[in-house]
């Protein structure tokens, strides 16, 4: 019985690998053939594409302010980073 115990464990590494290996390729097999292939979903792309031309079907509903107003340049350095509820509506 020794022997044989110490063969084993002298050729573990040489019997497992590709023990592993049978096991795990026949597994993989076996769960493609069952597994149900994904449903079909557009891309993000796609879906960014559709979404810019449903704008642009529908208009501009929301223009923004012209670019001469400037109401987004703060007026004091101190205007620049505060939080919503420091700010003043003017």
């Amino acid at each position: 019985m020794w022997p044989v115990m110490v063969l084993l464990r002298t050729y573990a590494p040489y019997v497992t690998l590709p023990v592993a290996a049978v096991i795990g390729f026949v597994g993989y097999n076996i769960e493609k053939y069952f597994r149900s292939p994904p449903p079909n979903r557009p891309s993000v792309e796609d879906q960014r594409n559709e979404r810019l031309l449903k704008e642009m079907v529908e208009g501009d509903k929301a223009t923004p302010p012209p670019l001469s107003e400037k109401t987004f340049v703060p007026k004091t350095i101190f205007e620049k980073n505060v939080s919503p509820s420091l700010a003043k509506d003017e």
